[in-house]
C-alpha cells in the first residue's frame, strides 16, 4: 500500500495520496543538481573540443537527446554557458554555439602573455625550484612528435605551461591564467581538426631555452623568453584562423 500524507484543513480530514515529505523534497534538489552540473559538464567539454561545430544550431531536444539527459539541465546548462560566451540561446531556434572570433583569442593571449611571463620570471627568482617536470614535458613533446601524434603533443604541452604557472607559486596569477586556457584549447583543437596546426617543434626548444634561464635565475630572461613564445605562439593561431575564415567579432 502506498504511503499517505494526511493534511488537516477545519473540520475536515483530506487525504493526499504519495505525497513526498520534506525529507524526500530535500534529497531530490541535490540530485537535480548533479544532473545539472552533469550536463554542463559534457556539454561544455565538447564545445571546448570542437566537437560541436562552431556555429551551428541544436535544438534542446536534440542535445538532451545526443547528451542523454532531459530537456531541463540541457536548458540550466545552456544559460550557464551562455554567461560565459560559449553558447547564444536562440528563441524558436536553439542553442547556438557561439564561433572563436579573433578579437577574443587576441584579448586572451595578451593576458596569457603578460602573466604567463611574470610567472617564468618568478620562477626563475625562487630557490631551488625542482623543474624535472618542465623536462620530462618536453620530452613527452619531443616523443609525441615523433610518432606524429598532435593530441598527445598538445597535452604535454599544456602539462608544460600549467606546471611552470604552479611553481610561480601565486595562486591568484594561477587563478586567472587557467580562466583562460579553455579558449585556447578550443582553438588549437580547431586547428588539429582542420589539420592546419603549426609546426610545434619551435615550442619544444623554445621551452628549453626557458628552463635554461630559470635555471640560470635569469628572471629577465626567463620572462622575455617566455613573452617572445606566447607571442609566437598567437602570430600562428591568427595565421591559420584568418585561413579558416574566422573574422573579428
Amino acid at each position: 500500500m502506498s504511503r499517505k500524507q494526511i493534511a488537516v484543513k477545519g473540520p475536515r480530514v483530506k487525504i493526499v495520496p504519495n505525497a513526498a515529505s520534506p525529507l524526500e523534497k530535500h534529497a531530490a534538489r541535490p540530485a537535480k543538481r548533479h544532473t545539472a552540473e552533469l550536463a554542463y559538464a559534457e556539454l561544455r567539454r565538447r564545445i571546448i573540443e570542437s566537437e560541436l561545430t562552431p556555429g551551428s544550431y541544436l535544438l534542446e531536444q536534440e542535445v538532451a537527446l545526443m547528451l542523454g539527459f532531459s530537456r531541463t539541465p540541457i536548458r540550466e546548462a545552456a544559460i550557464r554557458l551562455q554567461g560565459e560566451g560559449l553558447v547564444q540561446i536562440v528563441p524558436r531556434h536553439g542553442i547556438r554555439i557561439v564561433p572563436t572570433s579573433l578579437s577574443d583569442i587576441e584579448n586572451i593571449y595578451q593576458v596569457l602573455i603578460s602573466l604567463e611571463s611574470t610567472a617564468a620570471g618568478l620562477v626563475a627568482s625562487r630557490k631551488d625550484v625542482d623543474l624535472t617536470p618542465l623536462v620530462e614535458a618536453c620530452e613527452t613533446m619531443t616523443a609525441a612528435l615523433e610518432r606524429a601524434d598532435l593530441l598527445a603533443w598538445t597535452a604535454a604541452d599544456e602539462v608544460f605551461h600549467e606546471t611552470l604557472i604552479a611553481l610561480s607559486a601565486n595562486a591568484r596569477l594561477k587563478s586567472v591564467v587557467m580562466n583562460c586556457r579553455d579558449q585556447v584549447h578550443r582553438v588549437r583543437r580547431f586547428t588539429q581538426m582542420v589539420k592546419a596546426h603549426p609546426q610545434p617543434r619551435a615550442s619544444i626548444q623554445e621551452h628549453y631555452a626557458i628552463i635554461d634561464a630559470i635555471r640560470r635565475g635569469d628572471a629577465s630572461k626567463a620572462s622575455a623568453l617566455y613573452r617572445a613564445h606566447r607571442e609566437r605562439g598567437w602570430r600562428d593561431q591568427t595565421k591559420v584562423l584568418e585561413q579558416f575564415g574566422i573574422q573579428q567579432a
